[in-house]
């Protein structure tokens, strides 16, 4: 009895493990997917690789954890506690990347429970989703920071660009001795950023720089 007992529970741990790899393994190349898909769509100002990556652990460790406490009560419980009293102190800038902080929990719970197929459907469905609303928006105005330094001398040139621009707002505003420093909210198309170097043209303007803006500066 001891024997086959001992048996019984070699043949469970083997299951065990291959449950376990073939589950991770489904983990990881949705987490690489979702890898890929934030790498095609990103529209943000610098790129973080270290966050990219973080959907691929986030997708490995939520499918583990489901798949631990899928079949114990008593575990499911204590998992639940424990997770109550942790903090995230990391701050998201960008609204895009809470969503797939979501979507990795969630393709992670789907594999955890062995819903494979459900969740590679759900991940190419908004893989799909992601990247069509990325071209339309890479064909719609974004708003950007347009930072001029210039002289008196070309004070109505700008006047007269301000009312060119659409929909430009006035940011901030420095006076110094030599020159001055505009910065101003505009909506542009990807075709109408080259403007710029027209600027520079101008008797009187220093330079001019065009900064991605995602809404975060408040005058």
């Amino acid at each position: 009895m001891l024997n086959l007992f001992a048996v019984t529970n070699y043949f469970s741990m083997q299951l065990d493990v291959t449950r376990l790899i073939l589950t991770m393994a489904v983990a990881f190349v949705i987490g690489l997917f979702i890898f890929f898909i934030y790498r095609v769509t990103f529209n943000g100002v610098m790129y973080s690789r270290s966050m990219n990556i973080s959907y691929i652990m986030l997708t490995l460790v939520t499918s583990l954890m489901l798949m631990l406490i899928s079949n114990n009560l008593t575990l499911s419980l204590g998992m639940v506690g424990a997770l109550s009293i942790i903090r995230f102190r990391t701050a998201v800038k960008d609204p895009i990347d809470t969503v797939f902080m979501f979507w990795a929990v969630g393709e992670g719970i789907a594999i955890g429970v062995a819903f494979f197929l459900e969740a590679a459907i759900a991940a190419i469905l908004i893989g799909l989703a992601l990247v069509v609303m990325n071209i339309v928006r890479v064909k719609d105005s974004s708003n950007y920071l347009l930072i001029i330094h210039y002289t008196d001398d070309a004070a109505n040139a700008v006047k007269a660009l301000m009312k060119q621009l659409p929909k430009c707002t006035i940011k901030s505003k420095t006076v110094n001795k030599d020159a001055i420093e505009l910065t101003l909210e505009v909506r542009l198309r990807q075709n109408e950023l080259n403007f710029t170097e027209k600027l520079i043209k101008i008797d009187g303007i220093l330079d001019a720089m065009l900064v991605s803006h995602k809404g975060d500066i408040v005058a």
